[in-house]
Order: structure tokens, then sequence, then C-alpha cells
């Protein structure tokens, strides 16, 4: 849970289920240009080893066809809308952590 910056507990208990959708999906938009680079270089060696004109007539005609990656097709249209009171919620719970965090800050110098 490190690397997304929450600790365990609040992953588990504190969160609700937008923020973790979102916090995932910050992960996720972290790696692109790693995945980005791993598909160029997948369709790279498949033109090496089997010839663009053979890829071209298995209907493979460039990286995307190939290896399809969550983010070529933007879902952020499938979201359900949020309502007035789960934004004044999500305010409220980033007020208190905005604070929290800032008290946190105080206490340690």
């Amino acid at each position: 849970m490190g690397e997304i910056g929450v600790t365990t507990g609040q992953f588990y208990y504190g969160l609700r289920w937008w923020e973790i959708k979102s916090i995932i999906r910050g992960y996720n938009r972290r790696h692109r240009d790693q995945w980005s680079v791993v598909r160029w270089q997948t369709y790279n060696l498949m033109c090496a080893f089997a010839g663009s004109k053979s890829l071209s007539e298995s209907g493979i005609h460039g990286p995307k066809d190939l290896l399809p990656l969550p983010w070529d097709k933007d879902d952020l249209d499938d979201l359900p809308p949020m309502s007035e009171d789960e934004k004044a919620q999500l305010q409220a719970d980033m007020d208190a952590w905005q604070s929290l965090q800032q008290q946190q800050t105080e206490t340690q110098q």
C-alpha cells in the first residue's frame, strides 16, 4: 500500500469506494508509460519474427491491436454521476483528511 500513499488500514477501512477507485486510477495512470513501452516492444518483436505483412493479414495493424490497454478507451463516461449528498460527503472527508495531515505535520515539527 505504500506505493499508492495510504496505509492498509486506511485502504480497507477508511476509504469509500469512489476514493479507492480514484486511487487505483491514479496508480494505473502512473504506470501507463511503462505499459506503452512494453506494448511497442512486443509489437516490434513480433514484426521482426513474424513479419509485418503476416501481422497485417491476421488483423494486427499496430501495437493497440496487439495489446489493447484499458486507457485506450476512456471510461469516464461510464461512471455514474455523483449525487449532491455524495459530493458534500466527499468534500467533508477531504477537509477532514487535510486537517488531519496538517495536524500531523505540525506535531512532527
